[in-house]
């Protein structure tokens, strides 16, 4: 066994041995200036139940939804979670992090992953799910970079109504693999069509739209899908699995690529994840498929057994050939999502829509009737929506959290002309008396803060 000493002598001798006589020689490369001249304040060693009483105070200091009822969306979600989601998730045979590379030894796992890819498809329409993605954003970065490979163009069209930060990451994506990408205009809330039909041409690999929008509007996916086709493009969504209870699939409207963020599919907000990539394509595209997609089989003695394949695309596979460096998938998060899509069945899920969408309603049409207030009249939506106010809605947010309310997201950071927005979200989770109060402490801050 070895010990670590720290006595003077054994740090003097491990600092010789490097070549340095003392520890600050070690910081030379680091500016005097921001560097700390006074020890780390580290408090004594606690014994454990003192320990534990000092981190949970420290944890008592976070904000959390059990204290606070929150309006908050725009890509992560505050959906209710069965219990049997976190019973049968945090089963031990699930919580190793190892990919199942062996299947003879990784058969519940691989089990899991088939039936979650067989649930996005039948949510989907689409023929093909991968095992996942690390979240929405990697997932329609990746659907793009699939589009240029099978299409061997160099464009990429992307709505200004789909979620920012995922532009950001598409953009990322294309800056440093050589493609342009071209953004799509607004037309109020959705995007404008004259212009996105301007805009595809010969070179234009795919057409990316997100439905329920970044705004929560439900687009023309039909006519978007339609003027993609007809210049040889794919036609790319971002979609709200929870949306797809009451919408159509997008298989349905003919899209060639549909991904979404599964983290309101049973998991909890975290701090802003773990998330969920889900990708779903159609047959014809299979060679071209990111990630891996485990399959069903038989042994030599015939029974059934689930194994990992078709795994072209990826780094460890091709290296330099790949196209591909998403190498690995969420499964304990698409674990969750399994079991969250067989306990809702397709009644609690069209349930849950409906709630979503019946409660965001009211509360858009309560909100309306607030002195200080706007929406836009006539706008279709899910579960998300868009008001203005006579505020600044950073400082009307600070009000509400005195109220233990969190407010929507103010747009202007992402939308200049929207500088006075905020974008609002109801789901299944807040009752008649939640709008109520929320709509109530709305006003009462707008009149105080006019």
């Amino acid at each position: 066994m070895t010990y670590i000493s720290n006595t003077a002598a054994d740090r003097a001798e491990m600092l010789a041995a490097i070549g340095v006589q003392e520890f600050a020689d070690l910081l030379g490369s680091i500016p005097q200036a921001i560097r700390l001249d006074r020890e780390l304040a580290i408090p004594p060693a606690l014994d454990e139940h003192s320990l534990v009483r000092r981190l949970q105070s420290l944890a008592a200091q976070n904000s959390d939804l059990e204290a606070n009822l929150s309006f908050l969306g725009a890509g992560i979600y505050d959906h209710f979670r069965p219990a049997v989601v976190a019973a049968l998730q945090s089963r031990g045979e699930f919580l190793t992090a190892y990919t199942p590379y062996q299947p003879e030894v990784s058969q519940g796992m691989l089990q899991a992953i088939y039936e979650y890819q067989t649930l996005i498809c039948g949510l989907t329409g689409m023929d093909l799910s991968n095992a996942s993605m690390y979240d929405a954003a990697t997932g329609l970065a990746e659907a793009a970079l699939m589009a240029t490979h099978l299409t061997e163009r160099d464009e990429i069209i992307c709505s200004r109504a789909v979620h920012p930060h995922y532009r950001h990451v598409i953009e990322t994506y294309a800056k440093w693999t050589g493609y342009r990408v071209v953004e799509a205009p607004l037309s109020e809330q959705t995007t404008d069509m004259a212009a996105l039909r301007s805009l595809v041409g010969a070179r234009t690999a795919c057409v990316i739209t997100q439905h329920p929008n970044f705004f929560g509007c439900l687009e023309e996916i039909g006519p978007i899908t339609e003027a993609a086709h007809a210049a040889g493009a794919l036609s790319i969504a971002s979609v709200d699995p929870i949306s797809l209870g009451l919408l159509k699939p997008p298989g349905d409207y003919g899209v060639d690529i549909a991904v979404g963020e599964g983290q309101s599919l049973g998991s909890p907000m975290g701090f802003g994840g773990p998330l969920l990539g889900f990708f779903a394509c159609g047959m014809r595209f299979l060679r071209g498929f990111p990630g891996r997609i485990v399959g069903a089989t038989v042994d030599q003695q015939g029974r059934r057994g689930y194994t990992m394949t078709l795994r072209t695309r990826e780094q460890d596979i091709r290296r330099e050939k790949a196209t591909s460096n998403i190498c690995t998938n969420q499964a304990l998060i698409a674990l969750a999502a399994t079991i969250y899509l067989c306990e809702l069945g397709k009644d609690g899920m069209r349930r849950t829509a409906d709630l979503c969408l019946q409660k965001a309603h009211y509360a858009r049409e309560q909100l309306s009737a607030v002195r200080g207030v706007t929406v836009e009249a006539g706008s279709r939506f899910f579960k998300e929506f868009v008001i203005r106010v006579s505020v600044d809605p950073e400082r009307l947010n600070r009000r509400l959290l005195e109220q233990r309310i969190v407010g929507g997201l103010p747009l202007g950071g992402y939308y200049p002309e929207i500088s006075d927005g905020l974008l609002i979200c109801v789901t299944e989770t807040k009752s008649r008396e939640d709008i109520d109060r929320f709509v109530a402490a709305t006003a009462a801050a707008i009149e105080a803060l006019s």
